[in-house]
């Protein structure tokens, strides 16, 4: 191969680099139940890389059924997420530990893009509705980013991962932290996200005229009741869904992105490796996007110049 061409093939590598580190037009949003991760899934190399396979896919990532009693794991996974991924920077929010009993408790985690969204406020439901205390299990712990490259600009998400046997007064008593937020923030762009165990006996039919956060018209419920997130063969459930508060928000959705993420496909897993990622699939959704703004443009300026530096280069090599 000749100089000019082995340098023609540098710049398109370049190129094609610059286009993957950019991201320019896409913006996704995530919520992966993890199912049970904690210190011994942490310790499975293969399925620490599969997770941060999986997760730097996103903008911003809810993850759910994390049982991190010594905090190790979630540490461990953002490390695996930054080497993995070393394009863009990391973080995350996690809530306290949420549960009834001291034997079994959650967290909700958050892990975002730095360079693409800023946390503006967070907040953790205090259960403490009159006449429905307690209703959740796990109750929402709510975060609102500020996401400058997309059209909506600034939007809350509340997460929840219901209890299968009180799925229905879990999900209706969603609604009620829906208004709680939306007077608290004055903030009308809300996306409610996470495993609803919306599906197969846990929500029967008969039930749901009775849940607000379904019969309230200015409500968008973006997987549909027929799209499969689980992972074994066996099941065909819809327990995790995304929705989103009004015109404006669902506005900003890219129109049918909304879907589950089929890693096992997608990275040619067997069932059996699959599950010892997790028994869902991540759900995810795409906002629209209007510029490249973001909150640290040094990876494309960098990447560019090099392009640049490249480009010269070969003009020098072909005039001398």
């Amino acid at each position: 191969m000749s100089s000019v061409s082995l340098l023609l093939s540098l710049l398109l590598s370049l190129l094609l680099g610059v286009a993957i580190v950019r991201g320019g037009s896409e913006f996704r949003i995530c919520a992966f139940n993890l199912h049970h991760f904690g210190e011994s899934k942490s310790n499975k190399d293969e399925v620490m890389i599969t997770l941060a396979r999986i997760i730097t896919r996103c903008d911003v990532c809810l993850l759910q059924e994390v049982r991190d009693r010594k905090g190790t794991a979630v540490s461990k996974l953002l490390q695996t997420i930054r080497w993995y991924d070393t394009r863009n920077q990391y973080d995350l929010l996690a809530s306290e530990r949420l549960g009834r009993t001291e034997s079994y408790q959650e967290q909700y985690v958050f892990v975002y893009r730095t360079n693409t969204v800023k946390v503006t406020g967070r907040y953790q439901y205090p259960d403490n509705m009159p006449g429905d205390e307690d209703a959740f299990s796990r109750e929402p712990f709510v975060v609102r980013f500020k996401a400058p490259k997309t059209s909506i600009q600034e939007f809350v998400l509340i997460p929840q991962h219901t209890t299968p046997t009180n799925t229905t007064k879990e999900l209706d008593a969603l609604y009620d932290v829906l208004q709680n937020v939306r007077r608290m923030w004055r903030n009308e762009n809300v996306m409610l996200l996470g495993d609803f165990n919306a599906d197969c006996g846990y929500l029967a039919k008969k039930n749901r005229d009775k849940v607000r956060l379904i019969t309230d018209r200015s409500l968008h419920w973006l997987i549909g009741e027929d799209t499969d997130t689980t992972v074994k063969l066996s099941t065909s459930c819809s327990y995790d869904r995304i929705v989103v508060h009004g015109e404006k928000f669902n506005g900003a959705v890219v129109p049918s992105s909304a879907q589950p993420f089929n890693f096992q496909q997608e990275y040619r897993l067997t069932e059996d490796e699959a599950l010892n990622v997790s028994d869902h699939y991540p759900v995810e959704v795409l906002l629209k996007v209007t510029s490249s703004k973001s909150f640290n443009g040094v990876a494309s300026f960098t990447s560019s110049f090099t392009v640049f530096q490249c480009f010269c280069l070969i003009i020098c090599h072909v005039l001398s």
